[in-house]
């Protein structure tokens, strides 16, 4: 039996309701299956600080310490910018347990219509590993003149030739795992930001010599942005700086269908933390307690979390029900083009389940 300690952080917005769903699937496949789940939950997020003036207590990071891995539903409030709630909660887990790299497929399902024109099921079919405790988002700078007409704001971004070397070599790998294409494509902006990103092309150049049998492309990131809608059959593997992989990874969830379909891992490749895993879709406070919000892109991260914990028979079962949930396409959350509800899409997804068992 594999005995597993999971951090869940249901967070703001939808968060709750789709977490629901993501340990509904969960808790099944531990009844059935030799794995064994101890949830610990933890009410933190917007709500929290808005009782205490903090996202987090200040030993949170401490407490999340020891767990195997942390599952998190969203983060995020119409009330609060999201300077707040950012580098209030999410910005601290991922740099003190170093998950540098935030790991984002995106995939054209069999029964999902792209809004690109011809595109048909598995023709887009790529993952986006973008730097996740550096580069633009390292929050470095200041004020000067704050509130005054003559206000000043400094960002500093940083890249260190051991971040962008590790998260390179990462994409390599997957690249070499996934055995498509076989190609990585690193997204840059050399041309304009002369220093953080020529360190960028200089550390992908160095790894790709390690890597005789991947092939290797750099893109602008304008020129990457206009190639996921008028090309996006051509990628792969695609490694990007913080700030860029978080503008590409959006155009790769809407391209293939939906926000609510793209899970994302946040994960230390050492193993010495624990990784944390999220839907990309954030708290979509439009739709709070409508019942409505699609639970897919949760119970995929779910099972990129049992992925990660080397339970692959398990992650692959819920895959592949996800799968043919939508393929089938009768019970649908309103983004897919259905009438279901939330908590109907998590129990067809358990029933899909018990077929495949």
């Amino acid at each position: 039996m594999s005995e597993y300690n999971i951090a869940v952080i249901r967070g703001d917005g939808i968060g709750p309701e789709v977490i629901e769903e993501g340990l509904k699937v969960l808790n099944f496949i531990s009844k059935n299956s030799n794995i064994s789940f101890s949830f610990v939950e933890f009410d933190w997020g917007s709500d929290y600080y808005f009782k205490n003036g903090f996202m987090m207590p200040d030993d949170g990071l401490n407490q999340l310490l020891n767990f195997d891995s942390i599952y998190l539903g969203a983060v995020g409030h119409p009330e609060l910018q999201d300077h707040i709630t950012l580098n209030g909660l999410l910005l601290p887990i991922r740099r003190k347990f170093d998950q540098y790299v935030c790991e984002r497929p995106s995939t054209l399902y069999q029964g999902v219509t792209s809004p690109l024109k011809g595109y048909k099921a598995g023709e887009i079919d790529f993952v986006v590993i973008r730097e996740n405790t550096e580069g633009e988002y390292a929050n470095i700078g200041g004020f000067q003149y704050f509130g005054d007409s003559n206000e000043i704001g400094i960002q500093t971004g940083v890249f260190t030739k051991r971040g962008c070397e590790r998260v390179i070599n990462y994409a390599f790998q997957l690249a070499r795992k996934r055995g498509n294409k076989k190609l990585v494509t690193s997204v840059t902006k050399s041309n304009a930001q002369g220093y953080g990103m020529v360190v960028w092309d200089r550390a992908f150049d160095n790894i790709a010599r390690n890597y005789p049998d991947i092939k290797t492309e750099s893109l602008l990131v304008d020129a990457a942005c206009m190639d996921f809608i008028r090309k996006p059959e051509v990628f792969d593997v695609v490694v990007a700086s913080n700030l860029f992989g978080d503008i590409l990874t959006d155009i790769g969830a809407i391209i293939t269908g939906s926000m609510g379909l793209a899970p994302s891992g946040n994960i230390d490749p050492s193993r010495n933390f624990p990784s944390m895993f999220e839907p990309v879709h954030g708290s979509a406070p439009d739709i709070i307690d409508q019942g409505v919000s699609n639970p897919l892109a949760t119970i995929f991260s779910g099972a990129m979390m049992l992925d990660h914990l080397g339970e692959s028979s398990s992650s692959k079962i819920i895959q592949s029900a996800v799968e043919q949930l939508i393929k089938e396409g009768n019970i649908l959350t309103k983004d897919l083009g259905g009438t279901s509800s939330t908590s109907k899409v998590g129990d067809s997804v358990v029933d899909y389940i018990k077929d495949l068992y």
